[in-house]
């Protein structure tokens, strides 16, 4: 009669890396994979970063839960106390992504989602490559492309072609990317995206406490 035992190792959090250019659906993507594995009884969790601004908050935001809203003079200085893994201006404001937030996180098990482009993609790689999980979401075509941004009915016609042309700029950095799915089918697209997510979470650098395991077995 064999005894089974259940061995449960801790596990590093990574940092999971959404990009894709207006449109293609990683917004929509982020949202329904943050609700499969925050539901009540998920065995593990993953949190969507919180930026640092110097935006004002819009009406129903909650500082510490949609941002961390701060002045200009605290964005600065939090800049160059290299507080941030990645930061940028946006329409004349500043979004930074807080390392001790993510820090924080990883150290827990818990895996932070990123809603960002390939620069600040580029940045989190300089910073923590080994904790960096990127994919890149294509859209079918660039006509379907368009299509979905007109039937937003967010933008005029001058905005939509705007976003074409920035697609195609984005587009252009496929190859700095881990993964690149094409979003032919959201439900499809979802189920590969958590594919991924699972093998990345086992893989052996994300397994603290294996080389402990490996020396209990040999002795």
């Amino acid at each position: 009669m064999s005894l089974q035992l259940e061995v449960e190792l801790n596990r590093r959090g990574l940092m999971f890396v959404l990009s894709s250019p207006s449109g293609a659906g990683k917004t929509t993507l982020s949202r329904r994979l943050l609700g499969r594995y925050n539901d009540a009884g998920a065995h593990e969790n993953i949190v969507m970063s919180i930026s640092v601004t110097t935006r004002p908050p819009r009406p129903g935001e909650v500082d510490g839960k949609d941002y961390f809203f701060v002045s200009s003079e605290k964005f600065r200085l939090m800049a160059e106390k290299n507080e941030f893994l990645e930061y940028a201006e946006v329409f004349e404001y500043q979004y930074g992504t807080p390392a001790a937030f993510v820090s924080q996180h990883i150290r827990g098990g818990t895996d932070v989602l990123f809603d960002i482009d390939w620069q600040g993609t580029r940045q989190l790689a300089e910073k923590s490559r080994d904790d960096l999980v990127s994919i890149f979401i294509l859209p079918p075509s660039m006509e379907e492309l368009e299509r979905r941004l007109k039937a937003r009915a967010q933008d005029s016609d001058q905005v939509v072609a705007k976003r074409m042309l920035k697609a195609e700029a984005e587009i252009s950095h496929w190859q700095e990317y881990d993964y690149v799915i094409i979003n032919q089918d959201l439900d499809q697209t979802l189920e590969k995206i958590d594919t991924i997510l699972k093998a990345e979470r086992l893989k052996r650098v994300r397994q603290e406490g294996l080389a402990e395991f490996i020396g209990i077995l040999k002795t």
